[in-house]
């Protein structure tokens, strides 16, 4: 080979070496961005990589609608129940820093101090709403700010620090969009069930408040209750051997052990054949107070009367306060006082109300007590409503969910626009 020959050869390799270089630096440069692009769409502020979450200002890709997950039941069998969505919303509190910003993690466990107050005191709050779709695509969230008022009421009885009603509200909004698919369709009779928790996370072993709390929003896509949005009524039996809640003690909050102390009554009660439960007043045992987790709500039809106790035990219902202004509203006298038992007689309808059943009738209501002198033998006492559906019944659950699905005018408000 010439020496001219020599070089035209290098010179050859050089450009072809060079080519080679350009492509791997755009194959590289690709990949680059590609890896980063991820990783921003990937990672949850607080969150290390194992959570794969995005930043609560990130823009999905696809804009998502309501109902448009994909479930393994139809829309219309949802049932209520749990099932695994997108996120919850996570915020911190820390003593001398206040509450932090809210993050969006989709790992459903949660990291807890072995000491936290939680745990050990019992120091949970928690709520129940939910989010509606509308005929026209929108969503709305039913009386948010009322939840955020009865949370911030449970904080003060056991001295959490309160959530303020607009970052309530914010977190709750931030939730329902992470996970706007799951807002079962207008027409499927589902809702957004949304539970606020609220918990001492930080340790303590003296009985004491946290010094840290965590906020969480979880989201799950509901369907009625009961098949069909009513039930048949229920049986109900008097409980005489437990009590709800003592005069002057948590009733009127909803804080999680209110609900760990019925659940044996609750299941007693089933296993002898009744659906529900009925509390008496602790003191008397004479004053009809708060079903096991439901507001009590009585009809007189021939008065046009609708009454529901006044207790410092009982729980406010945001589903029951609603009813008594849609009552008042078609001109019925709305009572909220002292029910004593022997008043179940003059009743034509009695519900259950609260957001998980909104109305459940009930057909009956039963109670045993022990004959005087004698230990073994009981004595019944059973008031019967019928096997139907009341009509004031009927007409008010009829009429809220028309309120929730934005099928009748929203003359008070209730329903706030997610967007």
């Amino acid at each position: 080979m010439s020496l001219s020959s020599s070089g035209s050869f290098v010179a050859v390799q050089a450009t072809q070496l060079l080519t080679l270089l350009c492509l791997l630096s755009s194959a590289t440069t690709t990949l680059s961005f590609q890896s980063i692009s991820n990783v921003n769409q990937k990672i949850r502020p607080g969150q290390s990589s194992l959570h794969v979450a995005s930043p609560l200002s990130a823009t999905k890709p696809d804009q998502k609608t309501p109902g448009s997950a994909k479930l393994d039941v139809a829309w219309e069998d949802l049932g209520f129940e749990f099932r695994a969505t997108n996120s919850h919303v996570k915020i911190t509190y820390k003593e001398g820093e206040g509450w932090g910003q809210p993050e969006l993690v989709n790992d459903p466990y949660v990291n807890l101090h072995i000491g936290a107050t939680s745990l050990h005191y019992g120091q949970t709050c928690f709520e129940g709403l939910k989010a509606f779709c509308h005929e026209d695509g929108e969503v709305y969230m039913f009386r948010p700010e009322e939840n955020a008022k009865r949370m911030q009421s449970s904080c003060r009885r056991i001295m959490m620090p309160e959530l303020p009603t607009d970052k309530f509200v914010d977190a709750v909004k931030t939730a329902v969009k992470d996970n706007i698919e799951y807002v079962p369709p207008y027409g499927s009779g589902g809702a957004l069930y949304i539970r606020p928790l609220l918990f001492g996370s930080g340790p303590r072993i003296g009985l004491q408040p946290a010094d840290e709390y965590t906020f969480l929003i979880m989201v799950i896509p509901v369907g009625d209750y009961y098949k069909g949005g009513l039930s048949s009524p229920v049986d109900c039996l008097i409980i005489e051997d437990f009590d709800r809640a003592a005069p002057r003690g948590v009733g009127a909050v909803k804080v999680a052990g209110n609900y760990a102390a019925d659940l044996l009554p609750n299941m007693l009660s089933k296993k002898k054949g009744y659906q529900i439960g009925l509390y008496l007043d602790a003191a008397t045992q004479t004053q009809i107070e708060e079903f096991s987790t439901s507001n009590f709500v009585g009809i007189d039809n021939l008065n046009k009367r609708l009454i529901t106790p006044k207790s410092p035990s009982v729980l406010p219902s945001i589903t029951n306060k609603s009813l008594m202004q849609i009552a008042r509203d078609i001109g019925y006298d709305v009572q909220e006082r002292e029910i004593p038992f022997e008043e179940l007689a003059s009743l034509d309808e009695i519900l259950a109300v609260g957001t998980a059943v909104v109305v459940t009738p009930v057909g009956s209501v039963t109670r045993y007590q022990k004959k005087d002198g004698d230990d073994k033998e009981m004595s019944e006492i059973k008031y019967e409503y019928g096997n139907e559906i009341g009509p004031t019944t009927l007409k008010l659950y009829e009429k809220v969910r028309a309120i929730q699905n934005g099928e009748a005018e929203d003359v008070h408000g209730w329903n706030m626009p997610l967007n």
